[in-house]
């Protein structure tokens, strides 16, 4: 999968999802973001505790900017997306969707700082998963 490659993983909205009145809770589009990441890193080959336990590093958020433009509600089909649209020494940034059917419903854009499990200090992203997104 190169750089320029979208993926894309299926989130059902669930009643745990949503406030009152049926419509997602705007923090839970980070959550949804979060486990695409999650399902797209283990694409490369790599869950986050394999990461860790191989690497010796993890990706951490280190800002987030997000536009929510139409809500999703409860029991909606959700595409997640996420694609690598930059990688520097320790840093990858990430544009991410929230999409019903062709509808895009929230867009963000996430930056990523790989760090040492131990230190959490930043460290080079691994040349196992730079090549694959170079």
């Amino acid at each position: 999968m190169s750089k320029h490659a979208i993926f894309a993983w299926p989130a059902r909205v669930y009643f745990q999802d949503t406030d009152a009145g049926g419509v997602v809770y705007h923090s839970n589009y980070v959550n949804f973001m979060e486990r695409a990441r999650t399902e797209w890193l283990r694409t490369f080959g790599y869950s986050n505790a394999g990461m860790m336990q191989e690497l010796g590093v993890v990706f951490v958020v280190r800002s987030m900017k997000l536009d929510y433009l139409k809500p999703a509600i409860l029991d909606d089909l959700l595409s997640v997306t996420a694609q690598v649209i930059a990688i520097g020494r320790s840093s990858i940034t990430v544009v991410q969707t929230v999409l019903r059917g062709e509808t895009l419903l929230t867009e963000a854009e996430v930056y990523l700082v790989c760090v040492d499990v131990k230190t959490f200090k930043p460290v080079r992203v691994p040349d196992v998963l730079r090549k694959q997104w170079d």
